[in-house]
């Protein structure tokens, strides 16, 4: 018994393209031949039409002419009208014409041996005076004819009917024009065709390596992935067109560049109304790599890569929230600072130490203890100062910190008469984060400024009440140019050298923006530059922050 394998079914193309150019071929196939159906048809209907009106016109040029009513009132009609049918038949391309008496019997037929038998057809309306044109099956078979009388006046309906013509032309003449049309028509739509199916072939091509050979389901399949993954992903994904505009973009694009609230795919990116350095980086045609871009509320890490195919197709930008990160960072520095600090402490108590020890030994105990005492007090004033003044644990901790970093690098950091935070005054609205990164950015770039110059010297003012925080950082460095001051709070700017240092001051302009306070920067008392922030303590009240 032998064993048939399984036929498996005919599998369609597995490209999209395949099976475009599969469909395509069957619609222009099915087109191309529902129109030679539709012209060969009509083109039978109209000759059937030119038919019948050249049989009309033959017969009643024979139903007019005085020749043949001359004949009929002769002894023998036929002899002079069969010559005469013979030649108007050769003239009008007609396949007969019959002469007949008012009873039908003929007077003329293509076959001799048919005169004298009765014409096959209709009479009634020729009879009654009508001209009028059927389609019957004569002894030439089946034709379209034309039946009108003879009158024996000179003018149509005068006289009475003596007479009848019959002219037409067989179907079978008519078909056979209509083939050879045909077959004309078949080579067109063959052309037509093989047009169509080039055509179709080198669009689906192109179509076949812009789709990469996918098919429909794998088409669908990747809509789907990529739809998901751009929901799914928390980084930022942004692509661009060759004009800049905007072509798609993820939620957390969105969130990222605080557009989430209306309509952005199309627009350029210049008309989101980001900062002037994000915007640019976003514009720029050469790659980025890791920047950090801040916005009103965010610091963000910006990379851009070109789409590129023979010519410039776009951008795709990704963006990373780089704001925690950023603010564990600065926490970070200045705890290095603080271990700097009191590493630099202990190499200098550890001398110190030596230096009572070796009094000690010198049998000098009264100076050492002098010694001891005086250094102890000294480490014990900058302490009692700036606590006595601010209470506020965080700041107190923070003024300290910065107090001994600043000594580190010949500054001295003075807290003013004037400053008095009391524990409690700030809300829990406002982190300590916050402060941290507001006032630690301010007298580190109030340290860097007034580096080497004579006196070097910082001032911190702290004051808070019930309504609002006040915080003031001068010093005695080279100060801000006036023409300048705009443009201080932006990425990149130091007030040493305006070289593009870091994101201190900006932080700060964005923390105290977001905490809907103010931030002035001003020339100093003491000849350098003076930042001053005013941030709200109470939630009853709403003041719009800016920078002036």
């Amino acid at each position: 018994m032998s064993r048939t394998r399984p036929t498996s079914p005919r599998r369609l193309p597995r490209s999209l393209a395949g099976q475009l150019f599969a469909m395509q071929i069957v619609l222009v196939t099915a087109v191309v031949a529902g129109c030679a159906l539709f012209t060969y048809l009509s083109d039978k209907h109209q000759g059937e039409e030119s038919a019948r009106r050249q049989a009309t016109a033959a017969a009643r040029a024979v139903a007019d002419s005085p020749s043949v009513r001359e004949a009929i009132r002769g002894s023998d009609p036929s002899e002079k009208l069969q010559p005469y049918a013979a030649r108007v038949q050769g003239d009008t391309g007609v396949d007969f014409v019959t002469i007949m008496d008012p009873r039908g019997i003929r007077w003329t037929h293509p076959d001799e041996h048919r005169i004298g038998e009765r014409f096959l057809g209709h009479r009634a309306d020729a009879l009654r005076g009508h001209t009028f044109a059927e389609t019957y099956t004569g002894t030439l078979g089946p034709s379209v004819r034309v039946v009108t009388p003879i009158w024996s006046g000179p003018e149509a309906g005068e006289g009475r009917i003596v007479g009848l013509v019959s002219a037409g032309i067989t179907i079978e003449e008519i078909t056979e024009k209509a083939r050879g049309q045909l077959v004309a028509l078949l080579g067109v739509a063959a052309a037509a065709l093989v047009i169509g199916g080039i055509g179709t072939y080198v669009i689906n091509a192109r179509l076949r390596r812009s789709t990469h050979g996918m098919n429909a389901g794998e088409l669908s399949r990747m809509h789907d992935y990529h739809e998901a993954a751009l929901h799914a992903v928390r980084e930022g994904l942004l692509m661009l067109d060759g004009q800049r505009r905007i072509a798609l973009i993820n939620d957390g694009g969105r969130e990222l560049l605080g557009v989430a609230g209306g309509p952005v795919i199309g627009r350029n990116v210049a008309e989101l109304g980001l900062p002037a350095p994000l915007t640019g980086a976003l514009l720029a045609a050469e790659p980025r790599v890791d920047e950090l871009h801040l916005t009103a509320d965010r610091v963000l890490v910006v990379n851009t890569s070109p789409v590129s195919g023979g010519e410039r197709r776009g951008t795709v930008v990704t963006l990373r929230d780089h704001t925690e990160l950023q603010a564990l960072t600065g926490e970070l520095d200045s705890e290095r600072g603080f271990t700097r600090a009191l590493r630099s402490q202990a190499h200098e108590a550890a001398n110190r130490l030596h230096t009572v020890v070796s009094l000690i030994e010198l049998g000098r105990a009264d100076e050492a203890v002098d010694f001891a005492t005086a250094e102890l007090e000294l480490a014990q004033a900058l302490t009692d100062q700036v606590v006595a003044a601010v209470s506020e644990p965080v700041l107190a901790a923070l003024l300290l910190g910065k107090a001994a970093q600043a000594n580190e690098h010949g500054v001295e950091l003075v807290v003013s008469d004037d400053s008095s935070i009391d524990d409690g005054v700030l809300p829990a609205s406002l982190p300590a984060r916050d402060l941290v990164t507001v006032l630690g950015n301010l007298i580190d770039n109030a340290v860097d400024a007034a580096q080497g110059s004579p006196a070097a010297r910082v001032t911190v003012t702290a004051r808070a009440d019930a309504a609002e925080l006040l915080l003031r950082v001068s010093d005695t460095g080279p100060g801000v140019d006036p023409a300048q001051r705009d443009a201080v709070f932006e990425r990149g700017w130091s007030t040493k050298a305006a070289t593009g240092r870091g994101l201190g001051l900006a932080l700060v302009h964005q923390t105290v923006t977001r905490n809907g306070g103010t931030l002035t920067v001003r020339e100093s008392p003491e000849g350098g530059a003076e930042f001053e922030v005013t941030l709200v303590t109470t939630t009853a009240e709403s003041v719009p922050g800016g920078a002036q």
